[in-house]
């Protein structure tokens, strides 16, 4: 199994979002990633989750999941990521994130 990708700070040691945050805020979908020393990070189920950029393809391009899908599945809380080419991503909203 895959192990989970989790930014290197923890809600307790910063809060994104509280009075004290600085840092940019980028609206994806229904969250926000925060923008945190060149890269991108949401709070997920008590911790922080990398999330870069919307992977290389789409899911038009290729549906993960389905029959013809050859890539690992990891559960990752409400949501199943697959391991492609050395990431992982799940689906959001038309694309793929990078978890």
């Amino acid at each position: 199994m895959t192990e989970e990708v989790k930014a290197e700070h923890t809600l307790v040691e910063h809060q994104h979002g509280g009075p004290d945050c600085e840092h940019v805020t980028i609206q994806h979908g229904d969250h926000v990633d925060y923008i945190h020393d060149g890269h991108r990070h949401a709070e997920h189920e008590g911790h922080y989750d990398e999330h870069d950029d919307p992977a290389e393809h789409t899911p038009a391009e290729h549906q993960h999941g389905g029959p013809d899908c050859t890539h690992e599945a990891v559960q990752h809380g409400d949501h199943v990521d697959y391991v492609h080419d050395g990431h992982r991503h799940a689906e959001h909203e038309g694309h793929y994130d990078e978890h």
